[in-house]
Parts: C-alpha cells; structure tokens; sequence
C-alpha cells in the first residue's frame, strides 16, 4: 500500500546495487598477493577510520594478520571501525591507538614497540572544495604526515610500505591533488636516497570510490530522498569509479607486487559522466528525471558550475609509457622524480610558510616545485581572504587617516 500511494519507494526496501551504477567487471583478486606481505605479519593502517582505510582494515583481516594496528586521529571513526573489526572474531589482535601522522616520535614508538612489517598509508585530506578553502592543513596533513610515516618507517626499517594516492596527483589543477603528487615525489626521493636498505616502497594511484563519504553517490541518494534536485558540478564532467572492496583489494595487491619503489596505476575501466550516474541512480531508487522532455518527472537535475579547483575530467597517467604487470588490472608507471636534496630545500621552505599560514606562497611554492600544476581557480583559503579584507580595511583607514591630516595641514 505505502508503495502504491508513494509513501515509500523500492530504494527504501532494498539497497542499490553499485555495481549497477558503474556496470563494472571486478576479476578475482590473486590470493598470493593478497596474503603475501599480511599473513602472519604485523600490519599498520593509517587513517584506518576513513573510507579506503577501514575498507582496507576488512580486507587485511581476512589475510590474518599477527596484529592489525589502527592509527586514527578522529576518536568516533577509531571506535566506529575497532568495534567492528572486533565483532567479526573476537580472537583477533586488533589495537586502536589515536594519533597523529604528523607526529613521528610517536610513529617511530609505535612501529618499533610492535614491530611492524607493513605500513599503509591511507591518512589524507581529500576533499577537493575543503582542502582548497584550507590551503596550509590540507598541505601540511598530506604532505608532512607523509613524511612523518615515512621517515619513521625508514628509521625504523620497516621493509613495506604502501602510499595511497589519487588520479587528482596527475597534472593536478587542485591543491589536494598537487598536495598528494608532492607526497609521491617524497616517497620516490626518499627511497632512492636509502634504496641500499631494500626496502619495498609503492604508491597507488586510482580514481573515485564510489561508496566513499566524498562520493557523489550518497550525496545524489540524499538528495533523491528530499525530492531533489540532483546537483550536478557541469554536464560534462567524467569520473572513473570502483567499488571500495575492489580498490582496497587492489591497493594490497599492488603493495605486494612493488620491487624497490614503483608507481602503480589500477585500470578503472571507461570513466562515466556523472549526469548518466544521476539518472541511473534516480531511475534504480524508482524515479524519473524531470527535464524539458519529462515535464512530468519527478526529480530535476540542476547544474551548479565547477567548484574550486575541480577538473572535467581526471587522468591516471603522467607519461604515456604504463607497463603490464602479472595482474591485470594493475598496471605500473614511470614517473619521474625530484633528487631528495633538492626536494628538500623546497620542503624546508614550504614549512617556513606553512607556519607563518601564507596560502598564497604556499600555492605559488606547489607550482614551482611541481611542473604540471596548474590551478583553475583563484586562492578561496578562508584565513588568507580575511587577512586580505582586513589589510584593504587596515589600508583604507591609514588613507582616510592620511587625507584627514594632508587637509588638517592644507587648512592651516
């Protein structure tokens, strides 16, 4: 009945099924692979509370891990996730511990004290339109907590060592994807300056996770479930999608197949225009769209404009020379790097701004440094654009105050 008079709709009954939205074709993953630098070893996840961080936290598990750390900043998502790894086994060595991946005295204590074998770096700030708007946080989590885990991985010699990274890395227009192709340069510097270690170091490079908090997907949902309408960026903007089991699990596996230190790019498949996934998704929660066709539709799609350092399309590659490796679906990259002295310069600098909060040098320093930087928009940081409305109110008053006096003197 609730059906029938609309009340309730089949979406409220039964979850979407997202491989319906992407229609993509997920391939066995390789179970050597998957268990190889997991079984029976000690693993650490950082930004195990996150979307990829906790989905990667499941899939470890199955692999039985000797102990899965948890490393969180954020108190509820640390809880959140322990309690349910927990509840799958209770036999499981599973340690939530809160800390910073800036801080790497602690980081250092921690990976000796358990003596960690493998470190998965998930913990970033990723969301385009925030990290634009907070410059200096966004530059210093992404870039010096990578650091932090790095360099206490290496002091501590840790022998792998996986950096999730983002397609937004490649010729990025933004400063979360310029903030993450930095990260990379930093594992590649580092690991060259102490590649006589043999240390195994890669970085994973993919496009959007569907199930993820900053994808569309719940976004569109919640906004299907109001009565709309759908709000789209542009009509023209593309994005390649996976689910987050198969990019978590691919993540592993790619982790496992690095030698030395390599760049590893997941094939998404054929990216998809998010206007197709808004009518999918309202057509599979029972909708139809209302347009100039379908007046009679039920949901509108309205389009908004592109946001902040946000890009049409996005792109997986820097060069054009990617090379197969014996899993399908992992594909490897040859990018170039910056010398680590050199690197570091730049680096000491950044931090010298990012102290002294100055967005504007910070961004200037990110296209200096790296070459295929381009931003599309201009500095939205909160903190800088009220230091600047400030300094014009500062510098009209001191003219007021400047024309008062030169009439005072005129008068006299």
């Amino acid at each position: 009945e609730k059906i029938i008079d609309g009340k309730i709709t089949i979406s409220d009954i039964k979850d979407l099924d997202v491989d319906d939205l992407i229609n993509r074709e997920e391939i066995a993953p390789d179970l050597e692979l998957l268990s190889k630098n997991i079984k029976s070893k000690v693993v650490l996840v950082t930004g195990a509370g996150g979307s990829i961080g906790s989905e990667l936290c499941r899939q470890i598990l199955k692999q039985k891990p000797t102990k899965l750390i948890l490393i969180e900043l954020n108190e509820f998502f640390l809880y959140q996730i322990y309690e349910e790894l927990i509840n799958y086994n209770k036999n499981y060595n599973i340690i939530p511990l809160l800390a910073n991946v800036q801080d790497q005295f602690k980081l250092e204590n921690i990976l000796e004290i358990f003596k960690v074998d493998t470190v998965y770096h998930a913990a970033a700030y990723k969301h385009v339109p925030l990290v634009e708007e907070n410059i200096c946080e966004g530059v210093r989590n992404n870039i010096f907590g990578t650091l932090s885990i790095l360099n206490a991985v290496i002091n501590k010699k840790v022998k792998n060592f996986v950096l999730i990274s983002s397609d937004k890395a490649v010729r990025p227009t933004n400063i979360m994807g310029a903030s993450k192709r930095l990260a990379e340069l930093c594992v590649q510097g580092l690991y060259d300056e102490n590649k006589f270690y043999n240390f195994n170091f890669s970085i994973v490079r993919f496009g959007n996770v569907i199930e993820s908090s900053g994808s569309v997907i719940p976004k569109f949902k919640r906004q299907i479930k109001e009565g709309g309408p759908i709000t789209l960026t542009h009509k023209n903007v593309t994005r390649y999608f996976m689910t987050i089991t198969e990019a978590a699990q691919l993540v592993i596996q790619a982790g496992a197949l690095s030698e030395k230190s390599q760049v590893f790019v997941l094939d998404m498949g054929e990216s998809i225009r998010i206007i197709d996934l808004a009518h999918r998704l309202a057509k599979f929660s029972g909708f139809s769209i209302k347009n100039d066709e379908n007046k009679d539709g039920d949901i509108e799609i309205k389009v908004i404009g592109l946001r902040p350092g946000e890009k049409l399309y996005e792109e997986l590659l820097i060069g054009d020379n990617p090379k197969k490796t014996i899993h399908p679906k992992i594909l490897t990259a040859q990018d170039n790097f910056i010398n680590m002295k050199k690197l570091q310069i730049e680096l000491n600098t950044l931090k010298i701004l990012l102290d002294e909060d100055k967005a504007d040098e910070v961004k200037n320093l990110l296209k200096r440094t790296i070459k295929l930087y381009e931003s599309n928009s201009k500095n939205v940081d909160h903190i800088y654009l009220e230091k600047l409305s400030i300094n014009k109110y500062q510098k009209n008053q001191r003219n007021k105050e400047n024309q008062k006096t030169n009439l005072i003197k005129l008068e006299r």
